[in-house]
């Protein structure tokens, strides 16, 4: 009975997902760590609360997490500016709109990020929804955001579009399938493993082959 189509925002609608790798790489840094990237990269989609111990174990965030999340802030601020939309990304939108679901773009972003993010790919006028770090105290892949994503639009029947594991992993904590993309950097056989029930290159592709989904028109009402 799937009605609502919860999206994923960085990596997923917008390519974001190496900006925020090197951000964490040089905020790390700042406090003598050194992570190597592709390890950072592994993590991205998980929530920063959880990120720094994942890395480089409790004792790192205990001592240096809140200082390595404040310059990530800077840092990340420094690149926002290169982040755009991915291919297919507005027009995706609108036909998921257009075929009778409902939007939430689910984010554990700062709310200034994900505004800018809405304006990027057009969806302010699409969404019915969209969440930030103010919705949520426990990021991926604990499964609140999907559930907060529910709960904007009075906990209806979702499927999930993200683009990294932790996505998967946190949708299927409630039962709710995703579709995958490639935008974010994990390989087709990663969100395989981890549940994705579809994967796909870009939104454009998720466009183009939109007919062989879930997400072909909801499950409340029949196909025209």
């Amino acid at each position: 009975m799937i009605d609502t189509v919860i999206f994923d925002v960085d990596g997923t609608l917008v390519d974001s997902n190496y900006q925020h790798t090197l951000a964490w790489y040089r905020a790390l840094r700042r406090s003598n760590i050194t992570v190597p990237i592709w390890r950072i990269h592994r993590t991205i989609g998980m929530g920063g609360d959880k990120l720094i111990t994942e890395l480089a174990g409790a004792d790192a965030e205990k001592a240096h997490g809140d200082d390595v999340r404040a310059a990530w802030d800077e840092e990340f601020e420094v690149l926002i500016d290169e982040i755009r939309p991915l291919p297919g990304t507005h027009e995706l939108l609108m036909e998921v709109k257009h075929r009778g679901f409902r939007i939430v773009l689910a984010s554990s972003g700062k709310a200034a990020h994900v505004e800018r993010s809405l304006e990027l790919i057009g969806a302010r006028g699409l969404a019915d929804a969209w969440t930030t770090s103010d919705d949520v105290s426990d990021s991926k892949p604990a499964p609140e955001l999907v559930d907060t994503a529910l709960q904007k639009v009075s906990r209806s029947s979702g499927i999930m579009v993200g683009d990294a594991t932790w996505d998967v992993i946190a949708a299927a904590k409630l039962d709710v399938p995703t579709v995958a993309l490639l935008t974010g950097g994990s390989s087709r056989a990663e969100l395989r493993d981890a549940g994705a029930i579809a994967v796909f290159d870009s939104p454009q592709d998720l466009l183009d082959h939109l007919d062989i989904t879930p997400l072909a028109y909801p499950s409340t009402q029949d196909a025209t």
